[in-house]
C-alpha cells in the first residue's frame, strides 16, 4: 500500500532531487563538524532553564537526526521533544501579512488606545513515549491576552490536541526537531508543520511553521502560522501558565525578513535522508527517522520562486513545481550566511524526505 493511497487527494511529502520527485527538508548553516549529521543532539543531559542554563549539543543543527539505528533515534527525539514549551503565536495571510486577533478577545483598553493585536500567548505541552515508537501528542493552548503583566488573570480561550497518529506522514530526529502532513477534510487541503530547532542553544529555543495549503485544481496557499516557543520542563501538561516568566514576546508586528536574505545559490554540506516503500513498514508505517544521504547538491532560489518573508528572521516558500507538485519550504536566518530550512515537496506519488545542511555559496566559487 502506497504511503497515501488512502488519501489520493492529498499529496504524499516526498523529495526532489535531480530528476527524482522527493521532499527536501533542508538546513543551511556553516559548513558542518565531521560527525554534525551523524549524531544530532545527542547530549541529553538539560536541565530547567527556569533554573539554570541548559546545556545542548552544538550539533542540533538539523531538523531530525539521521541515525540507522531506528529505535535509538525515536527514544533520542522523544527525550528532547517532550516537556513544556512557551512562546508566543500568530497567523499570516499567504503575502504574509499579520492576521489581527478576533475584536472580542482583545481587552476594550487595545481598542482605545488603537492598538492592534496580532499574537497569542501559547503553550504547547508536548509528550513522546520513548518505549513506543511514533507515540507522540502534543496540545495547543492560546491563552487571551491581556493588559500589562497580568499572569495570574491568564485564561485559556482554546485548547486543541494532536496525535501523530493522525499525520499523514511524520518524520523525526533525535535534535527534537519533525516535519509532519497534517491532512484535513472534507476538502482536499493540508497542513505542513515544520518544528525547527536553534542549533547550538542552551535554551532550546525552536519555531514551528504550519503552512496551510489548499490542493483544489490550483493549489494555493492559504496562510502560514507561525509559534515562537522555548522549552521551560518537563512535561506537566500545562498545568502552570507561562505568564511573565515567558521569556518570548510577541513578534507578528516586527519587521520582516528581507528578500535578499533568501534568495540566492546554497550548498547542502551534508545530508539525510527517510524513504518509504510501496508496501508500509509494518512496525513504523508512516513514521520515518532518518539515515544518512549523500551531500553536495546545489539549490537556487529566486525572486519568482513564492517566498514570502516574515518576522523573526523567518520565510515560507510555496510554489508549483510541475507534473503535481508543490514545495513547501520554511527558513530561519541565523545570521553570518547561515540558515535553517525545512523543504519537502507535496505530490500523488513519492516516497522519501531529505534533511540537508547547507551553507551559502559566494559569488565566484
Amino acid at each position: 500500500m502506497h504511503l497515501l493511497s488512502t488519501q489520493r487527494l492529498l499529496p504524499t511529502i516526498h523529495p526532489i532531487r535531480r530528476a527524482t520527485h522527493r521532499a527536501i527538508l533542508t538546513f543551511k548553516s556553516p559548513p558542518p563538524q565531521p560527525h554534525a549529521l551523524g549524531g544530532l543532539g545527542h547530549n541529553n543531559n538539560f536541565t530547567n532553564p527556569r533554573a539554570g542554563a541548559a546545556t545542548s549539543s552544538p550539533t542540533t543543527v538539523a531538523t531530525a537526526a539521521p541515525t540507522a539505528q531506528g529505535p535509538d533515534s525515536w527514544e533520542e527525539f522523544a527525550a528532547r521533544v517532550s516537556g513544556e514549551w512557551d512562546g508566543y503565536g500568530a497567523e499570516f495571510t499567504s503575502v504574509g501579512e499579520p492576521v489581527e486577533l478576533p475584536e472580542n478577545v482583545v481587552p476594550e483598553a487595545y481598542r482605545e488606545w488603537g492598538v492592534a493585536v496580532h499574537d497569542w500567548q501559547t503553550q504547547c505541552p508536548t509528550l513522546a513515549d520513548p518505549s513506543s515508537p511514533c507515540d507522540l501528542h502534543y496540545r495547543l493552548v492560546r491563552l487571551l491576552p491581556t493588559v500589562g503583566c497580568e499572569a495570574d488573570a491568564a485564561t485559556v480561550h482554546t485548547s486543541h490536541q494532536r496525535h501523530a497518529s493522525s499525520a499523514s506522514a511524520f518524520a523525526y530526529g533525535g535534535s527534537s526537531s519533525y516535519v509532519a502532513a497534517w491532512p484535513r477534510g472534507p476538502a482536499p487541503v493540508v497542513e505542513v508543520e515544520h518544528c525547527v530547532v536553534r542549533p547550538g542553544d542552551g535554551d532550546r529555543v525552536r519555531v514551528r511553521l504550519v503552512q496551510t495549503v489548499a490542493l483544489g485544481k490550483e493549489a494555493r496557499l492559504r496562510g502560514v502560522k507561525v509559534f515562537s516557543e522555548q522549552w521551560y520542563g518537563e512535561y506537566r501538561n500545562g498545568e502552570q501558565l507561562g505568564g511573565c516568566a515567558v521569556r518570548e514576546a510577541a513578534f507578528a508586528a516586527g519587521e520582516r525578513l528581507s528578500v535578499s536574505e533568501v534568495v540566492g545559490e546554497w550548498r547542502r554540506d551534508a545530508a539525510s535522508a527517510a524513504r518509504f516503500s510501496g508496501e508500509l513498514d509494518p512496525e513504523t508505517g508512516k513514521f520515518v527517522g532518518l539515515t544518512t544521504e549523500e551531500p553536495g547538491e546545489r539549490l537556487i532560489r529566486d525572486e519568482d520562486d513564492g517566498i514570502v518573508t516574515l518576522p523573526k528572521q523567518l520565510w515560507s516558500l510555496f510554489k508549483e513545481n510541475g507534473d503535481d507538485e508543490f514545495v513547501c519550504e520554511v527558513g530561519w536566518v541565523l545570521g553570518d550566511g547561515s540558515a535553517l530550512t525545512s523543504r519537502c515537496v507535496l505530490s500523488r506519488d513519492g516516497d522519501e524526505i531529505i534533511v540537508a545542511q547547507e551553507s551559502r555559496v559566494s559569488e565566484g566559487t
